[in-house]
């Protein structure tokens, strides 16, 4: 297993910079998911380990060895790209050994790997086809097995499963942390679906404007964001914002919003003490919010639903508070109508509160 270290690494394309003194430090054996918006720099992160650009500043390290400008080849690493980058005349077992026969690798030890990776990605029964005989699914599965035969310990997955139906996607991402926990390998995977980054990752890296925004566990992450950035990027619906200002009076924190409904606070944990005044931004995921109150040290939320989304094993409520939208996940057998008003519960102590202006956690 292989350590993988960026060292105030900088990234520009003519005038703009799209990294600066970014540090990220990979353990040996990790599952890095880099997860961030279209032009956040996580496929140029990706691409300045692998040597695929030059770099302005810093310094990449893997296995302990500086390799910030030696050849892709001589790196150590295995790519996957979003595209499969088959070759179409080959079979898929040519396609798999074709590095391995350019670089005279001999053929009991390139018949080895195959039947290795091949029987690990299951596509044993697909070798002698060539790519426009295989689905989707299936390309991807041999174009993982070519990085897999090349039998490094770091590999690089560039959006491997973007190309793919949800179904599809779904299914090779229960084989990607699979084939994770058989390898033991380090790998370092980019995307900006949160789903994928959430199930696979060990540690999560949300990147935005070129920087790492924060980097923690998937449960961290998502249940104490750092910032409000993270905060709304990372969830399914998105967590719910409600601004205001804070009330610290008679030691009894709360959230007073436009309208003036005061929101209890009694239980949240501060960063540091509350300062009465400030404008604050009030976060609650949809599925911490229930309407009734079910769970202890509760407090409440008068809302008017404006519209009902049925959505299978559940439904999604969307209600108003003052001129704030809210959203609740409900059980799909409970009965609402659009212009009720309901009383919505949630846990202080679970949800999050950021500074308005800057969008720090408080």
């Amino acid at each position: 297993m292989v350590h993988v270290s960026v060292k105030k690494l900088g990234v520009s394309f003519g005038h703009l910079k799209v990294l600066r003194d970014l540090d990220l430090d990979v353990q040996e054996g990790e599952f890095i998911v880099l997860l961030g918006p279209s032009g956040c720099g996580k496929s140029t992160l990706l691409n300045a380990i692998a040597g695929l650009l030059d770099i302005d500043a810093g310094q990449v390290w893997i296995a302990g060895k500086n390799v910030t400008w030696k050849e892709p080849a001589e790196r150590g690493i295995g790519m996957v790209f979003q595209s499969y980058a088959l070759y179409p005349r080959m079979t898929a077992e040519r396609n798999l050994t074709f590095g391995l026969r350019v670089a005279r690798v001999p053929k009991d030890e390139i018949a080895r790997r195959v039947e290795r990776a091949a029987t690990l990605l299951q596509i044993k029964p697909l070798l002698q086809r060539r790519p426009a005989e295989l689905s989707g699914g299936q390309r991807q599965r041999v174009a993982i097995g070519r990085a897999l035969v090349r039998d490094v310990e770091v590999f690089l997955f560039d959006e491997p499963l973007s190309n793919l139906d949800a179904k599809l996607r779904t299914e090779l991402r229960v084989e990607l942390k699979k084939l994770h926990m058989q390898l033991g390998s380090t790998m370092i995977y980019v995307t900006h679906d949160q789903i994928e980054a959430l199930t696979l990752a060990d540690r999560v890296a949300v990147m935005n404007g070129g920087v790492i925004q924060q980097l923690a566990s998937p449960k961290e992450l998502y249940q104490r964001p750092v910032n409000r950035f993270v905060a709304g990027f990372v969830g399914s619906p998105a967590m719910n914002f409600i601004s205001g200002k804070l009330e610290a009076s008679n030691g009894a924190p709360a959230i007073v919003c436009g309208d003036g409904v005061r929101i209890d606070l009694a239980g949240y944990a501060f960063a540091g003490r509350p300062d009465g005044g400030r404008p604050a931004v009030l976060g609650v995921r949809p599925e911490q919010i229930h309407l009734v109150p079910e769970l202890p040290e509760t407090t409440s939320l008068p809302l008017k639903l404006t519209v009902i989304e049925p959505m299978g094993a559940d439904s999604l409520l969307w209600g108003e508070i003052g001129k704030e939208t809210v959203s609740i996940r409900a059980n799909s057998d409970e009965t609402h109508a659009i212009g009720e008003s309901v009383n919505a519960y949630f846990q202080p102590k679970r949800a999050s509160l950021f500074d308005a202006e800057s969008g720090v956690r408080l």
